[in-house]
């Protein structure tokens, strides 16, 4: 998987000067076909600072808060990716509003952007088991693929398609740079204009430093630079206890196979039976599921039943100050989720509504069609406990837990 990871970022990367000779060969309007992509730099890094993002990448900043390419005029990818929120919302609403009249709701919860350029392909091994891909479900194959949905869903930016997008650009600011940087005649070919635009904002997510910064106080301590605290410490070992939390079971906390730092995700999938959100609209509709990998917003793998209900296991950088969590953004606090890993089986009345059939039982993984309730996970630790059985964190043991779990938010100083 790390290696994989790392052929990802080769293929990715390139320079600044790459960009600026494909300007200089398209400036000028020419009779012949747009043409392709310039070639990926297989020598270059990741921007150190934002004055050293390549002009594709300055591009893609500028469209990432810019409202006016939505159909309501006030939605852009900042509005559900906050730059001061990790990139990751800044409200405690449960789904994100949009649409051309900014009265849709969302379906699910917005994730963070930080550190996502790292994820691998999309893949089922040989086990069926699911990895990598890009939003909850994966559908999506790169970072420029996924900027497309949010650009064109009725519950987003609501443009109604490729065309009406490239209209609102036309009229943009920076119109003119995009031209400069991509071809005097790229609006000709509006599919290519359209790719160019996925490109630029792809571009931005993994040029600008903002975006990966790896300097939370865990890195700081893996580097030798700051100590943990007696909490912090404590946390740290019931993290990675097999026995206790083992959330390094899919949020992995060493360093990586390059020496890299850890992603704190093993980009694999799971099924963790969430509570149904009844904050969501969709859900009032009691023949509606959101079976993640099954869809409905992804529609390939229907036919593999045993993946329904999964959704992606998301980093677990900056867990701390998200304001919503799952999926589904039924949980509001990291407390709250905490007690949910280690007390869902254990202690099912916190979560889950009294059955309808039976007074003295509940409705476990009660967002689940019936037929999909094996599929939960219910075997790894902490999910193997049973009812009336201790759970495997006390209450010191999850405070301790979520003081190493802030040890993972960026930007931390003495």
């Amino acid at each position: 998987m790390m290696s994989t990871v790392k052929r990802l970022l080769t293929s990715l990367t390139t320079t600044a000067s790459a960009w600026t000779s494909v300007a200089v060969l398209l400036s000028a309007c020419h009779d012949a076909s747009v043409p392709a992509k310039p070639a990926i730099s297989a020598t270059a890094s990741i921007a150190q600072s934002a004055s050293e993002l390549s002009p594709a990448a300055r591009l893609g900043q500028k469209i990432f808060s810019d409202a006016s390419l939505s159909a309501s005029g006030v939605t852009s990818c900042a509005s559900c990716h906050d730059p001061a929120h990790a990139y990751a919302q800044n409200n405690h609403l449960s789904v994100q509003h949009g649409g051309a009249a900014h009265d849709q709701e969302g379906f699910r919860a917005a994730p963070s952007l930080r550190y996502l350029h790292f994820t691998p392909p999309f893949s089922i091994d040989a086990e069926g088991k699911a990895s990598g891909g890009f939003n909850w479900d994966g559908r999506a194959a790169s970072l420029a693929q996924q900027a497309e949905g949010p650009l064109l869903s009725a519950h987003e930016m609501a443009n109604a398609n490729r065309q009406a997008v490239l209209a609102r650009l036309e009229k943009a600011t920076y119109a003119e740079e995009f031209k400069q940087v991509f071809g005097a005649c790229i609006f000709n070919t509006p599919d290519a204009a359209f790719e160019r635009l996925l490109t630029a904002l792809e571009r931005f997510q993994i040029e600008d430093p903002s975006f990966h910064p790896f300097d939370s106080k865990y890195d700081q301590y893996l580097a030798g630079k700051v100590p943990l605290n007696p909490a912090e410490l404590r946390g740290l070992a019931l993290f990675e206890d097999p026995q206790k939390a083992n959330c390094t079971a899919c949020h992995v906390s060493q360093k990586r196979d390059d020496g890299g730092a850890p992603l704190f995700t093993d980009f694999s999938y799971d099924n963790l039976g969430i509570p149904r959100n009844p904050d969501i609209l969709a859900n009032a509709d009691p023949a509606y599921f959101d079976l993640g990998l099954c869809g409905p917003q992804r529609a390939d793998l229907q036919h593999q039943t045993n993946l329904c209900g999964a959704f992606k296991v998301p980093t677990l950088r900056n867990v701390a100050t998200r304001k919503v969590f799952f999926h589904n953004g039924r949980f509001k606090d990291l407390q709250e989720v905490v007690q949910f890993y280690v007390r869902r089986d254990t202690h099912p009345a916190e979560w889950y509504p009294v059955s309808t059939k039976n007074k003295a039982q509940y409705q476990r993984f009660n967002d689940l069609p019936a037929k999909y309730l094996k599929n939960v996970n219910t075997t790894e630790v902490p999910y193997d406990r049973k009812l009336g059985t201790p759970p495997a964190l006390n209450a010191d043991e999850i405070n301790d837990l979520i003081a190493f779990l802030k040890t993972l938010t960026d930007g931390y100083h003495e």
